[in-house]
């Protein structure tokens, strides 16, 4: 049986993405499918009503496009069809990023984090951008997340990433650096910073009262007593220890090549590993269309789908939606979680 749609105080923003993209099409593909299943929760599009319903109608998308002039009216349009705010729009050139284009995925991007900081949204679902188009616009940012971090006030290291799936949760400790560069950048402080914003995630967002927490070892065999590594003595199993000092469920350094069994996966709600491709490998392998992309740590909530802009393939109609439509139901499940908190 389907759940329900969750019932919200706000309904949640969903910023454009690059309109030459594939964003703008899996929203209308999401929402249509989340319609049909009676799950999509209060919500509208940051900007692009012409946009949207002239590709929609291009698509053959039954997505009916409902303008509204501010984000309460969504709450009580989503009924007629995808709540989306005029006065921000521009053309549909799907395959052809352009500067209007960037300007137009950052305005909304603007907005919808302004909605969600200022509670006029109960959370923020970002659609790919072009990290090349906005920096030619003077974007001065290395992606999303850390735009949102600065917003909200943040460190760039407090905004932590983690891709859930449904059955599996992982964190990288090191993001975009080049493998070679991973080794010198591990530390013990960096996986008990990361570690303790994962934990206060899970409880807060999730509803996990006692996160379990899986920390990856860095070396093959997890370092066989020293011979591939010292990685795992040196640095990770001191950090678990003091994790553990603090009350956070954390055990390991588990061998990568062990950490992703399905009877592994059973024993945590977790795993932080310690490079990008260690988390996102059988993130990708297990849950590639349903994959999405999690910020922790900041006081706002924000998810998106696991996967860019696509140029390439923007416009045919054979993006799929699935990625897109679990990342609108996380974070309405993450905005019930944290009102029944009180968060």
């Amino acid at each position: 049986m389907t759940p329900p749609a969750p019932s919200l105080a706000a309904p949640l923003a969903i910023s454009l993405g690059d309109p030459a993209g594939i964003g703008p099409e899996v929203i209308l593909g999401a929402w249509a499918r989340l319609r049909a299943q009676r799950r999509a929760p209060p919500a509208f599009v940051v900007g692009g009503p012409q946009l949207l319903r002239g590709l929609a109608e291009r698509l053959g998308i039954d997505c009916p496009i409902v303008p509204i002039a501010d984000p309460a009216e969504a709450m009580f349009a989503a009924g007629a069809g995808l709540p989306v705010l005029a006065g921000l729009d521009g053309p549909s050139s799907p395959g052809h990023p352009a500067a209007d284009g960037a300007r137009l995925a950052l305005a909304s991007l603007q907005w919808g984090t302004k909605f969600a900081l200022s509670g006029v949204a109960a959370g923020l679902v970002t659609a790919p951008v072009s990290k090349g188009e906005l920096a030619a616009i003077g974007w001065d940012y290395p992606g999303q997340t850390e735009f949102l971090a600065d917003a909200c006030g943040r460190p760039y290291r407090d905004a932590v990433m983690m891709l859930a799936g449904p059955s599996l949760r992982t964190v990288p400790l090191t993001v975009h650096v080049a493998l070679a560069e991973v080794p010198a950048l591990i530390s013990a402080e960096l996986i008990i910073h990361k570690a303790r914003i994962v934990a206060a995630g899970l409880r807060r967002d999730f509803g996990i009262p006692a996160p379990r927490l899986a920390i990856a070892a860095l070396n093959p065999h997890a370092g066989e007593g020293g011979k591939f590594g010292d990685e795992e003595a040196r640095i990770i199993a001191p950090a678990i220890a003091a994790l553990q000092a603090e009350g956070i469920a954390a055990f390991g350094p588990v061998p990568g090549d062990a950490l992703f069994t399905p009877r592994a996966r059973a024993g945590y709600d977790a795993a932080l590993c310690m490079y990008h491709d260690q988390a996102l490998i059988p993130l990708k392998a297990l849950e590639f269309d349903e994959g999405v992309n999690v910020t922790l740590g900041l006081p706002l909530i924000r998810t998106s789908p696991d996967h860019g802009t696509a140029f390439d393939i923007a416009g045919r109609g054979s993006a799929d939606p699935g990625a897109m439509a679990a990342a609108i139901v996380i974070a309405s499940e993450m905005a019930t979680a944290r009102a029944s908190a009180g968060a």
